[in-house]
C-alpha cells in the first residue's frame, strides 16, 4: 500500500470512530486488496466447492467491523488485524456448523505448524482443530495466542505484530516460536482422537 493510502486509511478510520458513516465506504478500496489476500490464503488447498468464497468472507468481516458500535481503531494495521480475527471467527463458526451437521467432521489433514510461516502457504489446514487449539492457548498464554492469530490468520509481519501489541521485536519472535511449538504438539496429539 502506498504511504498516502496508509495515512488516508488511518484518517478514514478516525472518521469512522467519530461516527462518520460515509468513511466506511471510502475505506474499503484502501484495505480491500490486503483483506482479499488474507481471505484468499484461508482458501488455498480447500475444496473448490467451499460454501464461502474469499470475496464474500472479506465483505462479511468488513461489514461486521464497520457496523460495530464501539470501534476505536489505532490505524490501518490494527483494523486489518481485527479483520483477520473476524474472518477467522466467521470461518470457525461455519466449520463448526458443518461439522455438527455431518457428525464427524471433514477430511482436512493436519499440518505441523513448523511448516507454516505466513498464511500464504498452499497447504490445507484443519481450521477447526487449529481454532480449538488456539482457544486452549488463549487460556494458557493470551499474548502467544494473539501473536499466532495476527501472524498466521492476519498475515502480519513481526514488525506489524509488535506495533499492534506494543511489545518488543524479541518478545514477538520468542512468543511466535514458543506458540508454534505448543500448537504443533497440541495438533499432533489431537490427530489420534
Amino acid at each position: 500500500m502506498p504511504p498516502n493510502d496508509h495515512h488516508d486509511a488511518t484518517a478514514l478510520l478516525n472518521r469512522m470512530s467519530d461516527g462518520d458513516s460515509a468513511a466506511a465506504s471510502d475505506l474499503l478500496p484502501l484495505v480491500y486488496e490486503h483483506l482479499r489476500a488474507v481471505a484468499g490464503s484461508y482458501f488455498r488447498g480447500q475444496p473448490a466447492n467451499h460454501s464461502l468464497q474469499p470475496t464474500a468472507l472479506v465483505h462479511e468481516a468488513y461489514l461486521k467491523l464497520v457496523n460495530s458500535p464501539s470501534s476505536d481503531w489505532n490505524g490501518r494495521v490494527h483494523f486489518c488485524a481485527v479483520a483477520a480475527t473476524a474472518m477467522r471467527q466467521i470461518l470457525h463458526d461455519r466449520a463448526r456448523r458443518r461439522k455438527a451437521a455431518k457428525r464427524g467432521g471433514g477430511d482436512a489433514r493436519r499440518l505441523p505448524l513448523e511448516h507454516i510461516e505466513t498464511p500464504t502457504g498452499g497447504t490445507r489446514i484443519d481450521l477447526l482443530a487449529l481454532d480449538e487449539a488456539l482457544d486452549k492457548l488463549t487460556e494458557l498464554a493470551p499474548r502467544q495466542a494473539r501473536i499466532i492469530e495476527l501472524r498466521f490468520f492476519g498475515g502480519l509481519t513481526i514488525e506489524q505484530t509488535t506495533e499492534v501489541l506494543g511489545v518488543s521485536h524479541a518478545t514477538v519472535e520468542n512468543d511466535w516460536r514458543v506458540a508454534r511449538a505448543w500448537l504443533s504438539r497440541e495438533l499432533q496429539s489431537g490427530e489420534g482422537e
